[in-house]
């Protein structure tokens, strides 16, 4: 059988069964070692590892070629990378290189391909050092490979040295840093760089935006989101829906529940079950619990959209930071007689659900009713509410539980010792402390920071590094000096710590999310647009407090997202209505 006839007779094939027949037809007339020397054998293997996925086929093919080339080994190592097992690729490669057989760049491509898919760094740093020694360093396709392996890895600063070693970047290199970076909990660089790449003559595309809407997503950067987003919109990207998607999600996370809203109902493409759910879950971050069922409760056959597990984890995280207790312990529990199976997020949803309102015994019970083992931070959800509502009791057992599960948590530490602490139990507070010492936990201190001309500025509590410092508590004083003409008295009970009053209202007026709410007044030029603050913490009720007078005595809106939800402060009001 002539090559040219081979290689026609295989582009034809649509079906197993008639790559099956080639394959018997050559066995047949004893012309199967005539794949030997024939290219069209890696294509043989091509379709068998990947077109129609029958990897153990190909390997048993690929072990009758007693000279394998390096297509030939390529194409094996391709259908590794989309297989069950794509660690082997890398037990390939050695193979390759014990049998010195000719390795080139697609090689170690791939290979790298299936060392992301597993986040093998150790053999992706040996492997990097055989791309150097192998001189591939210069392939453009190889360095984009090696830099978004590095960066789903976690090891952002590797990506970042292959990045700016690159002799040719494409815009796939620049998409997997920026992509890297935003999820490497650098959003703030993430979005730096995402402003160079037009600069340096890149044009950003679907993949580009998607990360530079995941930075601002994450720092709240919603000036920097909104040109992301007219840009989407010039270059007609909003055809894409996971583009459309990302703009609901940033909006949403930016403060401006509204705005995604306005995306959710104008979108030029189909919504898929994503857009639903994450429009769902932004109506719950922001409170507005009715607005989320009544989406919710749209889905159905009416817009050819059923809910799954994700839609009802939206709703009843919805029905949670509204108050709406009943109506999300009965959307938990009619999840089974719609064939959907409950996981842990949705136990402990509906865990925080009861603890928020007081309804310690019963959060209990359904952790201890769980068909699978409760994870940490099921418990540690309820010794959250415990300390809402002082059950020490409860709140020592949890503790033991979490420490018998290996817990090494500051936040385990630091609830129950806040618990002894507005029980004024000092000497308990003492023993906790000295707990942690032994343990070497550190308490995560507590940050705030907001968006100024593009520009992110941090703060912790009681900053004074802020070039602006002064003049921020300058702001301070006459923000505490109007609240008093308003009756305001500091909430003392927040700061627990045995120390006396005037020193606990002095540690109060310091907390990072006043620092910046100030920094926001100084600098604000547009009085109609949102003060906006992101509080890696749980805000806490002295600043919830004093936040909402700000927004009366100033007449301005000040949108605060905190660790769990969003809160809007308008005239004197929380849209959490105090319920958080």
């Amino acid at each position: 059988m002539a090559s040219s006839l081979l290689e026609s007779l295989l582009s034809k094939c649509t079906a197993l069964s008639h790559l099956n027949q080639i394959q018997s037809l050559l066995i047949a007339t004893g012309q199967f070692k005539f794949l030997n020397i024939c290219p069209p054998r890696s294509k043989l293997l091509e379709l068998y590892s990947l077109t129609f996925n029958h990897l153990n086929f190909a390997i048993h093919t690929f072990s009758q070629i007693p000279n394998p080339s390096t297509n030939d080994w390529n194409a094996i190592l391709r259908g590794l990378i989309i297989g069950p097992s794509p660690s082997d690729a890398f037990l390939w490669y050695r193979s390759m290189l014990r049998g010195s057989y000719r390795i080139d760049a697609l090689t170690c491509s791939f290979v790298l391909k299936a060392c992301a898919r597993v986040l093998a760094l150790s053999d992706s740093l040996q492997l990097h050092s055989h791309i150097v020694r192998k001189g591939f360093s210069a392939d453009a396709l190889l360095g984009t490979t090696l830099l978004d392996l590095y960066a789903k890895a976690g090891d952002i600063g590797s990506a970042q040295k292959v990045f700016d070693e690159m002799a040719k970047r494409d815009i796939a290199s620049w998409n997997a840093l920026i992509s890297g970076l935003a999820q490497g909990e650098k959003p703030d660089e993430a979005l730096g760089l995402f402003k160079r790449i037009e600069i340096d003559g890149f044009k950003p595309n679907e993949i580009t935006v998607l990360g530079g809407l995941s930075a601002c997503s994450q720092l709240g950067a919603f000036k920097e989101g909104d040109k992301i987003y007219d840009y989407i919109r010039s270059e007609r990207l909003d055809g894409n829906v996971q583009v459309c998607n990302a703009v609901i999600d940033m909006y949403a996370k930016c403060g401006f529940v509204d705005k995604a809203y306005s995306v959710f109902q104008t979108m030029s493409c189909d919504k898929s079950l994503v857009t639903w759910n994450t429009m769902i879950m932004a109506f719950a971050m922001h409170g507005d619990g009715d607005k989320a069922l009544e989406l919710f409760h749209q889905m159905g056959p009416s817009v050819r959209m059923e809910p799954d597990e994700v839609s009802y984890l939206a709703a009843i995280c919805a029905c949670n930071h509204a108050g709406l207790v009943d109506e999300g312990y009965k959307l938990f529990t009619s999840m089974q007689s719609l064939g959907l199976t409950p996981n842990v997020k949705h136990y402990g949803s509906v865990v925080d659900l009861l603890g928020r309102a007081g309804r310690l015994q019963q959060a209990y019970y359904v952790i201890d009713s769980m068909p699978m083992l409760p994870d940490m931070v099921l418990w540690q959800t309820l010794l959250g509410a415990c300390k809402t509502y002082k059950n020490v009791d409860m709140a020592e057992m949890v503790t033991r539980k979490l420490v018998e599960m290996g817990s090494t948590s500051d936040g385990n530490f630091v609830l129950l010792s806040n618990i002894y602490a507005a029980h004024e139990r000092w000497a308990d507070v003492g023993r906790i402390r000295d707990v942690m010492k032994n343990k070497d936990v550190r308490k995560t201190p507590g940050f705030s920071y907001i968006e100024e001309k593009g520009v992110i500025h941090k703060f912790y509590n009681a900053d004074k590094a802020h070039k602006h410092c002064k003049q921020i508590y300058g702001k301070l004083e006459e923000i505490r000096f109007k609240m008093k003409e308003f009756g305001y008295a500091a909430e003392t009970s927040f700061v627990l710590h045995d120390i006396g009053d005037e020193e606990k209202e002095n540690a109060l007026y310091q907390h990072s999310e006043k620092l910046a709410v100030a920094f926001g007044l100084i600098c604000a030029e547009d009085e109609a647009r949102p003060i906006q603050v992101i509080k890696n913490l749980r805000i806490c009720g002295d600043c919830h407090v004093v936040i909402k007078l700000i927004s009366k005595m100033y007449n301005r809106e000040i949108i605060v997202r905190d660790r769990v939800r969003f809160h809007r402060f308008k005239d004197g009001t929380c849209s959490c209505r105090d319920y958080w």
